[in-house]
């Protein structure tokens, strides 16, 4: 019998670093210190057994840019159950709560990152656009600015480096995290890391950087964080990269949001022949590996501000969280039925009415809609979106948004 229970520190620290070093998620030694790091802020909800945790789920606080607002938002940082709870419905219980309880505090949205499709859909999640991580040799740039010397960053400046992930260049769908200590942790479990970047902020603040780290002399050079806030500052870093094509002969990155970087490389296609099924073959792989569920249906509807006449429809809405909590939570989910009006100023109120088309979805598949990462025929294609023809065609074209992209690992 497991007991559902808030993270404590003093209790259950040990139990935490057992349970992640079970999953393969941290190695004994130096790595533990930043494990306290990661837990710093934010909530945490355990399930106890005999009196020690065996599941452990946490969540961050921070914001989702939803076309020029800003969204309250919820990531799930974590959900780990350790090797003798395995199957017992614990991950999607303790998830379930934690979400209700970041919902019950004001997030608008909550986000995770996913280890497979299917599972976090039983919470009510639906699947975000694609992100591209290329691997290219850097000497192939097409970047021939004159390059300044960086400043060389360490594990030490995780404070600068969080704030300046903040001030970043954000587009449509762009999250930032708040505790500034989960860029401590990130930056701490990276092996052989070291950042490059430049401080010309007004008072001498980091304003563009990347992150990376490689494991032999000549690669592959991962960069696993990248932030700047001008176009200019972008291709000063790219620059950057180019400049160490002397040694490294394959870098991998994600691809920023917004900037296609197969544009700055040359040859890509002979490239990719040329290196097919070696150790620095050139790729560009995409990979949809975040998911997004809206928790106030109203509040993100009033944030949809498009250019366009108004539609209107009525919406039946389904959630698997309201089967998943109990009556104990005052938010259980949004399943309902609502009117909605998409355009310039949007709107979602409870109930229908008369004479207005039917869209019938689940949470999941509604906030992949909203949100952009799939047009309602193409999820109406694969997913449980049904209505009309012609309703279908007219949120097509109301909804025509940017690719959401979080632009922030997690």
């Amino acid at each position: 019998m497991y007991t559902i229970r808030k993270y404590d520190p003093k209790k259950d620290l040990e139990a935490g670093k057992r349970i992640w070093k079970e999953v393969q998620w941290l190695e004994a030694g130096t790595d533990e210190e930043f494990f306290e790091a990661f837990l710093t802020g934010g909530r945490a909800l355990v399930a106890e057994a005999n009196h020690s945790a065996e599941c452990l789920v946490t969540a961050k606080s921070g914001t989702l840019k939803y076309l020029d607002g800003e969204l309250a938002l919820s990531i799930v940082a974590s959900v780990t159950t350790s090797h003798i709870a395995r199957k017992q419905g614990l991950a999607k219980k303790l998830t379930a709560q934690l979400i209700a309880e970041e919902a019950e505090a004001g997030a608008l949205v909550s986000t995770l990152g996913i280890f497979e499709q299917g599972f976090y859909e039983q919470l009510g999640y639906g699947t975000g656009g694609y992100e591209h991580r290329m691997s290219f040799d850097p000497a192939d740039l097409k970047i021939n600015e004159e390059l300044r010397t960086p400043i060389r960053l360490t594990k030490d400046d995780w404070q600068k480096m969080h704030k300046a992930l903040i001030n970043r260049k954000r587009r449509h769908g762009g999250v930032n995290v708040f505790p500034e200590e989960y860029v401590k942790a990130e930056l701490g479990w990276s092996k052989n890391g070291f950042g490059l970047g430049y401080e010309d902020g007004p008072n001498g603040e980091l304003t563009h950087y990347f992150w990376a780290s490689s494991k032999g002399e000549h690669g592959p050079l991962v960069i696993h964080v990248m932030a700047f806030q001008t176009i200019k500052q972008f291709h000063e870093l790219m620059g950057v990269i180019k400049s160490l094509g002397d040694q490294y002969r394959l870098v991998k990155m994600r691809e920023p949001a917004g900037i296609q970087l197969q544009d700055l490389v040359r040859h890509p296609f002979r490239s990719r022949i040329v290196t097919e099924k070696t150790e620095f073959e050139h790729t560009n792989r995409a990979t949809a590996y975040w998911q997004m569920r809206i928790c106030d249906l109203e509040a993100c509807i009033a944030a949809t501000h498009l250019n366009s006449s108004p539609v209107r429809f009525n919406l039946e809405l389904d959630d698997p969280l309201e089967q998943i909590l109990d009556t104990s939570f005052s938010w259980r989910g949004i399943a309902g039925k609502y009117t909605i009006s998409l355009g310039p100023d949007s709107i979602a109120t409870k109930g229908f009415t008369a004479d207005l088309p039917l869209l019938k979805t689940d949470v999941g598949t509604f906030t992949r809609l909203w949100l952009g990462s799939r047009p309602a025929t193409g999820l109406a294609a694969t997913g449980y979106l049904l209505g009309d023809e012609s309703l279908l065609d007219e949120l097509d074209k109301v909804l025509c948004l940017p690719d959401p992209h979080p632009d922030w690992d997690y």
